[in-house]
């Protein structure tokens, strides 16, 4: 049972995830069918939706959001800070911090990462790793919508008679950016709000807040 308790929380939201996905793709399968009954054609079977244009651009301008989000906060918060937010370093620790601090290089430990102890772009490119990696699964998920909403647009312009468009035309329409948009202002209220409702609030036994009865000015676990 070790492993399941020391790896209960990455477990619980992949299982979420799993649920969630499988949740959506099965309404947005009876909806899709619904849609086509209607107009009278021909219904897909839950394969052909799976692989369908309009399943992936609905997956991936949620996908593209959540890890916009994270890249950016794990950006933000190498450089700024917010007193009082347990989301927070300590006002006066701006900045990525030496390398005594970050236990690379010469004072790396025995059990360090072995990218950590090397020098170079090797250390370099951990160092910076999971910034790289968020953006990287951001921008491949905002591509991945691109494609596939440019599918939808030019299907739905065939059954109106109008002519197709292309990529470039696509990433300039409202069709777009409202898709991207929608997504981007929802993420950042609700970073914004836990940075600045967790200066106020607490919720006991929870890594994301600070003590119950810390002061409020309290930041992450200083005492400042």
């Amino acid at each position: 049972m070790r492993p399941l308790r020391d790896n209960a929380l990455s477990l619980l939201f992949g299982g979420l995830f799993i649920l969630a996905l499988v949740g959506q793709s099965v309404a947005g399968y009876f909806e899709s069918n619904e849609q086509l009954a209607q107009h009278g054609m021909p219904l897909l079977s839950f394969g052909s939706f799976l692989t369908s244009s309009e399943f992936v651009v609905d997956v991936a301008e949620n996908w593209q959001s959540e890890f916009l989000q994270f890249f950016l906060f794990i950006a933000a918060t190498i450089w700024l800070v917010q007193r009082g937010s347990p989301e927070s370093k300590k006002p006066g620790d701006e900045g990525p911090g030496s390398d005594e601090e970050q236990l690379v290089g010469d004072h790396a430990q025995p059990d360090s990462p072995s990218w950590a102890k090397s020098r170079g772009l090797r250390q370099v490119a951990y160092s910076n790793s999971l910034l790289l990696v968020m953006g990287i699964v951001f921008l491949l998920s905002w591509l991945a919508q691109s494609l596939a909403g440019i599918v939808v647009m030019n299907s739905e312009n065939a059954e109106h008679g109008q002519p197709a468009i292309t990529w470039a035309e696509y990433l300039v329409t409202p069709d777009f950016w409202s898709r991207t948009l929608q997504n981007w202002q929802s993420e950042f209220l609700a970073v914004g709000a836990m940075i600045a409702l967790s200066i106020f609030l607490r919720q006991r036994g929870s890594s994301e807040s600070k003590p119950v009865g810390a002061p409020h000015h309290t930041t992450a676990m200083s005492s400042d």
